[in-house]
């Protein structure tokens, strides 16, 4: 099966569609195509055991859900993931992890679709016993053996005897599970046993230089120690001999799938005087007869000369360890690169925009440059000096006439209405806009009909409304004892200043004239 199937593309869109950006990036790490897992996946989820609002236990169970699955793809790249995560991850997942009381349970677990699922299972079962083995390593010591500190002042070498002799079984354990892979060359056939067995190989590499360093911090205090205490490093060394071994055939299986020669450590093995003195010292403590005795001068010669073939072997491991982090620092500082670049032809093509938007755009200029002139204000009054200049539109009445009322003489006829409408120039504006003044009635709709105020003075239906309330004079006014039915003309000095009606009707014969200089005394008698 290649390339991603449908299952693959319907879990991704059910995460997609709860926004769980982690869990759907793990289904995309852990689809059904044969090849290992995409690097751009592995990286987001690396980047995400570093965020502090990642949850960790979610992410790990994601990464279980995923090997309940029955295709052996999906299960072998759900493991490759999380030791991915393990290795590079932030040290919070596999804290996780070793504090799980259970981690993957695949020990039954076969895949009958095919022959190759056949095949893959055993790989399977064999790697997930390396990885449940690893997490037990952190709970026991608290730390990962592949990211110790290493050299003569590191925790392996520095380590007491009480604590190195109960740390040594832990390595070998690990040590044991990772040889137990036992791939051979011609059964590395498709991408993802090849991605498992890369990440198998550097950690097989940092581990045994933590177990090398072990051992020479165990020989150097083999020859101080009591009776109990070397019986238990003598088995330890023996079985550091064999393990080396089965080192050494691991890393010829990596030689042999196209690894550089220059990545692949050189073994260098102790003498094997070294196993006779230590054998000797022991039976030496436990009473028993030895057949050549040997000197102390013999004894830190030997022992001289395997802690320095140890120490090469230890060198030439920092070394490979050293090369591979000198080369994930080259590819790091060449994607910066690469996103400097991509950055600076952005705001190469934002500094310079097309000459289409250019001339699209009023406030730009033709250099590409945008104009800083200030906007103009709407509804602003303009300066003087930008006067004489210019003028643009200031205000939004400036679209509309301007109401400028013209004065005429009492005798002048009825002028037309302007613009706005005059609703006090004559009756044909009170016909154009009838709703101008609620207080207005049509004469065609109340016919004769009266208003009588208070004090008995009566008005026509004909009244202006303007009339009756906004100029009201009372010496123009009969008194409260006349009854009289009449109609009011306004006076040319009663309307307020500023404005002046175009036209005035003139008093009709049932006005009153009223002679105020009799009435105040003013007429000389």
């Amino acid at each position: 099966m290649s390339g991603q199937s449908l299952t693959d593309r319907i879990a991704a869109a059910q995460h997609s569609v709860t926004g769980s950006a982690v869990s759907k990036t793990v289904c995309k790490a852990t689809t059904h195509e044969i090849m290992g897992p995409k690097k751009k996946h592995l990286d987001y989820l690396i980047q995400c055991t570093n965020e502090m609002n990642v949850n960790i236990p979610q992410l790990a169970d994601s990464l279980f859900e995923r090997t309940a699955n029955n295709s052996w793809v999906v299960v072998f790249k759900s493991l490759i993931t999380t030791h991915q995560l393990m290795v590079y991850g932030n040290e919070r997942f596999i804290q996780y992890l070793a504090s799980r009381n259970t981690l993957f349970n695949l020990n039954n677990f076969l895949d009958k679709s095919g022959l190759q699922g056949y095949d893959m299972s055993t790989f399977i079962r064999r790697y997930s016993r390396y990885l449940n083995e690893k997490a037990v390593s952190y709970r026991q010591v608290a730390f990962d053996f592949t990211k110790v500190k290493r050299g003569a002042d590191g925790v392996m070498r520095t380590m007491s005897t009480e604590k190195l002799l109960k740390t040594m079984p832990i390595i070998q354990n690990q040590m044991d599970a990772l040889l137990d892979f036992n791939v051979n060359s011609n059964e590395l056939t498709n991408g993802v046993i090849n991605a498992a067995f890369m990440l198998l190989f550097k950690d097989a590499i940092r581990l045994f230089a933590a177990y090398n360093e072990g051992i020479i911090n165990l020989l150097e205090k083999y020859f101080d120690m009591k009776k109990n205490q070397c019986k238990e490093a003598l088995d330890i060394y023996k079985k550091f001999l064999t393990r080396m071994t089965r080192i050494s055939e691991f890393l010829k299986v990596a030689e042999q799938v196209g690894i550089d020669r220059g990545d692949i450590p050189d073994l260098s093995q102790a003498p094997s005087s070294l196993l006779d003195a230590l054998e000797q010292h022991l039976a030496s403590l436990e009473g028993k007869k030895v057949k050549d005795s040997s000197t102390a001068a013999s004894r830190a010669s030997t022992l001289s000369n395997a802690v320095s073939s140890l120490a090469n072997t230890g060198m030439s491991l920092s070394r490979v360890d050293e090369r591979e982090k000198q080369a994930a620092l080259e590819e790091e500082q060449a994607r910066l690169k690469a996103l400097k670049e991509q950055r600076l032809r952005e705001l190469a093509k934002k500094s310079q925009p097309s000459s289409a938007t250019t001339a699209a755009s009023p406030s730009s200029t033709s250099g590409g440059s945008i104009s800083t002139t200030a906007a103009i204000g709407l509804f602003s009054t303009p300066s003087s000096s930008n006067h004489s200049t210019s003028k643009l539109p200031n205000d939004l009445l400036d679209l509309q006439p301007t109401f400028q009322p013209s004065i005429h003489s009492i005798s002048t006829g009825p002028s037309a209405a302007n613009t706005w409408g005059d609703p006090f120039s004559s009756e044909a504006s009170d016909e154009a806009i009838p709703s101008l003044n609620p207080f207005l009635v049509k004469s065609a709709e109340v016919v004769n009909a009266t208003v009588a105020s208070s004090d008995g003075v009566i008005f026509t239906s004909r009244t202006h409304s303007h009339e009756m309330f906004d100029h009201f004079n009372p010496f123009t006014e009969p008194t409260s004892c006349v009854a009289t039915k009449y109609e009011y003309a306004p006076r040319i000095d009663q309307f307020p200043t500023g404005f002046i009606p175009s036209s005035a009707q003139a008093p009709t014969s049932t006005s009153i004239n009223v002679d105020f200089e009799s009435v105040f005394g003013t007429k000389p008698t």
